[in-house]
C-alpha cells in the first residue's frame, strides 16, 4: 500500500509542484489548502478576501490537473489568535513580529497534522525551499535547500520533533528554475505565477493601516523622538510606525542620516542615532526551540541569522535559564531587532532559535 501524505497547497507554483513530485515518487498524494483570514478579520477592504479566494481557486485547478484530491481546511480562528492577533500586539509592545515564523508553527503544520490524520494519512507536506534531515543522535532537523537564493529555513526554526518527523519537503532538493520549468512541462497554470512578497493579511503593505483598524481607538498615539541620552529631538506619530534600522519617513531635520535605535513602548519614545549606533554584538533571546539535541547546550559556537535576509555571522550562544540565551557576535551587527528571530546554523542544519528581547549597547 502506498504512504498518504496531504500536501498544503497555496495555489502557488512550490507547493503545486510539490504535489506532484510526491506522486512521481510513488505517494498517494492529496491536497490541503487553508482558509486563514478574510476581510472582516481587520484585513483592508481595498482586496479583502478577494485574494485568498484566488489563490484557493488556482490550487483546486492544479490539484484538478494532477488528479488528486483537494480539500479545504478553515483555520481562520487559529490564524487570527496566533497570527493576526500577535502581530498587532508585538507592534503595541514596541517589537517587529514575524508572522511567518508563528503561521508555521501554529497554523499551517498544525492544519496539515490535523487534515493528515483525518484522512489517514502518514506525512504532511509543503513547497518550502528547505529540507528535513535526521541526525545520528535521531533528532530531526531543518537544513537548507540546495539553493541558497531561495532558502527559507529562517522561517522554519520553531517546528518541533513530532512535526518534523512527519514532514517531506520535496522542493528542497530543486532550484527555483527547475521548478517553474517542471510547472510548465506538466501543464501547471501557476508555472509563470509570481511569488508572493507580502504579508498576505496585509495586501496593501499598511502595517500600520492594519493596526489602527485592529484597534480601532486603543491605540497609543503621538509620543517623543529622543536620542539616547534622553534630549527630545521632535515628536513621531506613533510606535506602531516605526521599526530598528528604519531611515525614511522620520520626518527630522538633523543635518545627517538618522535611525530608529530603540523602541520604547512604555514612554512612548522613539530613540534615533546615527549610523553607528544602529550596531550591537549581543542580544538576548528568548522562547527558545532547540532541535538538534533534547537538551539546550549550555554553550556552543553557531552562525547566526538575525532577519531573513541576512547573511549569518559567527556568534557564541550562552545559557542564561531555562528559556533565554545570550548571543554574542564576533562583529557587531546591523539593527538588532526585538521580536525578530535569531536562528543558529552549523553548516547547512538548523540547530534552533529564539524570539529577540533585546540588544546590549
Amino acid at each position: 500500500m502506498k504512504e498518504k501524505v496531504v500536501v498544503g497547497m497555496s495555489g502557488g507554483v512550490d507547493s503545486s509542484v510539490a504535489a506532484y513530485l510526491l506522486k512521481e515518487q510513488g505517494y498517494d498524494v492529496a491536497g490541503a489548502t487553508m482558509q486563514t483570514w478574510q476581510e472582516d478579520m481587520g484585513v483592508s477592504k481595498k482586496e479583502g478576501n478577494i485574494q485568498e479566494n484566488l489563490e484557493a481557486e488556482d490550487a483546486k485547478n492544479a490539484a484538478k490537473i494532477l488528479n488528486i484530491p483537494h480539500y479545504v481546511v478553515d483555520y481562520k480562528a487559529q490564524f487570527k489568535k496566533y497570527v493576526m492577533d500577535y502581530f498587532v500586539q508585538e507592534y503595541l509592545e514596541g517589537r517587529t513580529p514575524n508572522p511567518c515564523i508563528a503561521c508555521n508553527r501554529y497554523v499551517k503544520w498544525e492544519a496539515l497534522l490535523k487534515c493528515a490524520d483525518e484522512i489517514g494519512a502518514n506525512y504532511i507536506a509543503t513547497g518550502h525551499y528547505a529540507r528535513v534531515t535526521r541526525l545520528e543522535n535521531g533528532r530531526f532537523v531543518i537544513q537548507n535547500s540546495v539553493t541558497a537564493q531561495k532558502d527559507q529555513t529562517y522561517a522554519l526554526y520553531q517546528l518541533k520533533q513530532n512535526q518534523l518527523s512527519r514532514t517531506l519537503m520535496p522542493v528542497g532538493s530543486h532550484t527555483k528554475e527547475q521548478i517553474r520549468r517542471i510547472a510548465e512541462e506538466i501543464g501547471l497554470n501557476v508555472a509563470d505565477k509570481p511569488d508572493s512578497m507580502e504579508i498576505c493579511f496585509i495586501p496593501d503593505h499598511d502595517y500600520a493601516g492594519h493596526i489602527e483598524r485592529a484597534c480601532k481607538n486603543n491605540l497609543i498615539g503621538e509620543g517623543d523622538y529622543v536620542d539616547k541620552n534622553g534630549t527630545v529631538l521632535g515628536r513621531h506619530k506613533g510606535i506602531i510606525h516605526y521599526t530598528v534600522g528604519q531611515r525614511k519617513g522620520l520626518q527630522l531635520s538633523m543635518g545627517r542620516p538618522v535611525f530608529v535605535t530603540e523602541i520604547r513602548p512604555e514612554t512612548n519614545e522613539v530613540v534615533i542615532g546615527g549610523e553607528e549606533d544602529c550596531f550591537c554584538r549581543t542580544l538576548y533571546a528568548v522562547h527558545l526551540n532547540y532541535a538538534a539535541a533534547e537538551e539546550l547546550p549550555d554553550r556552543f559556537q553557531a552562525i547566526g541569522k538575525i532577519r531573513y535576509a541576512h547573511k549569518g555571522a559567527s556568534c557564541r550562544v550562552e545559557k542564561e535559564g531555562k528559556d533565554r540565551v545570550k548571543v554574542t557576535f564576533a562583529e557587531p551587527q546591523r539593527a538588532v531587532t526585538p521580536g525578530q528571530a535569531v536562528v543558529f546554523y552549523d553548516g547547512d542544519i538548523v540547530l534552533g532559535g529564539g524570539m529577540i528581547e533585546r540588544r546590549v549597547e
